[in-house]
């Protein structure tokens, strides 16, 4: 055991009491509002739904936990345990040493850990889910489901992949910085092809047809200065009766994107309004931001990957003796989001910060209190918790809990 093993376990130990405990405190607090519906909403969201969404966060919290817990034991297991040293040593003797052998590695460690993630994926969709009367998946679909993701991330994850491998060990000095643009490359095409390759094999999606609707949406466009390669429904209810509005694609090809559980859920102008506010995130920069941070935060990491790729000590450490770019990248890939995961908060705040510039420019380009009404439909209607633990929320969540951002609205408004 050397400095790496010795910093692996106390990061893991770290990071799993620190998640098991602000999962414990965040089903405490919401267990212990239950019993009342928060001020701000008495007159929207009645007790039965309020404790629905009480019920439905601790149970999909509860999950999170056990995910938390068999991603931990996972980690050790392919690890210290030697499992990535199994994998390659199996590839190697069948397939030699090349690069076959390297992508046999990498790709039988990802059927195994999502092999034994399966049950898991199951129980929540099946379970949970089903429970609280969200989930429309039957095994069909999620059969087709799964086996669609999985070609899809063979064809498009192998040669990506093989890419990765080849530079690692044919790049040189700054195997990094070509493995990053590379990278980078790859992750702004995927960008562009999702709405139009990929998406419309997994949903169906259709021109908006309601004319009103459409003139409406148009009109603010119009007015924030948005230009889009079309508004299209997409039928989300076949999976979930959940709700949801997104923009997909860059330049050119941005596309807006309604569930159509959203349109069956909210009235023109609380439409209009939700839209505003996924505008305000392009007026503001925000999705081009958060690519450059992510664009910064994988140089930095490809560059530590580096300074650990050709150390003898990180590989023995870590529990495996082959030092080869697949073993390399699985380790480092699999210890890497134990030592970041304390940083989460950071992105949790800009999140917020930039849900709340959001908030006030759909504020100042529709009817805010048409903001707030979609707001409270959805949190209702989704059955998402009005009480959060104030420091689990903090260190997670992507979004201001419901009561600050309701109240930042209401002070918006004229």
């Amino acid at each position: 055991m050397n400095a790496f093993t010795w910093s692996l376990l106390l990061a893991l130990l770290l990071n799993s009491w620190l998640r098991w405990w602000l999962a414990a405190r965040h089903i405490s607090h919401i267990r212990r509002h239950r019993g009342a519906v928060p001020t701000a909403f008495a007159d929207s969201i009645t007790l039965e739904q309020h404790q629905k969404a009480a019920d439905y966060t601790c149970a999909r919290v509860r999950v999170a936990m056990v995910s938390s817990l068999l991603d931990a034991v996972l980690l050790l297991a392919f690890t210290l345990g030697g499992g990535i040293e199994f994998a390659s040593r199996l590839a190697s003797s069948l397939l030699g040493a090349g690069m076959p052998a390297q992508l046999a590695t990498v790709g039988l460690c990802t059927l195994v850990m999502s092999a034994i993630s399966l049950p898991l994926s199951l129980y929540s969709t099946f379970v949970v889910e089903r429970r609280f009367g969200f989930s429309k998946v039957d095994a069909r679909l999620f059969i087709s489901d799964l086996a669609k993701g999985t070609v899809l991330s063979l064809l498009i994850g192998t040669p990506i992949l093989a890419a990765v491998l080849w530079l690692i060990q044919h790049g040189g000095q700054y195997f990094w910085l070509w493995t990053w643009l590379t990278w980078c490359s790859f992750s702004l095409l995927m960008v562009w092809a999702y709405p139009t390759l990929i998406a419309p094999r997994f949903n169906r999606f259709s021109p908006l047809a309601d004319s009103e609707l459409l003139q409406r949406i148009n009109q603010l466009l119009a007015r924030c200065g948005f230009a889009s390669n079309g508004v299209f429904v997409m039928d989300g209810s076949r999976r979930s009766s959940h709700g949801n509005a997104y923009f997909t694609g860059l330049g050119k090809s941005k596309r807006i994107v309604f569930f159509d559980t959203l349109l069956e859920q909210l009235s023109p102008e609380e439409i209009e309004a939700v839209l505003a506010h996924e505008l305000g995130h392009f007026h503001h920069g925000h999705i081009r931001s958060r690519i450059l941070l992510t664009f910064a935060s994988s140089l930095l990491l490809l560059w530590l990957f580096a300074q650990c790729l050709y150390l003898p000590a990180f590989y023995l450490g870590l529990g495996s003796s082959a030092m080869t770019p697949a073993t390399g990248l699985l380790l480092f890939m699999l210890c890497m989001p134990v030592f970041t995961f304390i940083l989460h908060p950071l992105s949790s705040m800009l999140s917020r910060r930039h849900e709340y510039q959001a908030d006030d420019f759909a504020a100042s380009h529709s009817n805010a209190a048409a903001l707030v009404s979609a707001l409270t439909k959805l949190y209702r209607d989704n059955a998402s918790t009005l009480t959060p633990d104030p420091l689990h929320s903090t260190f997670y969540d992507s979004h201001p809990p419901a009561s600050l951002r309701i109240a930042h609205l209401q002070g918006s408004t004229p």
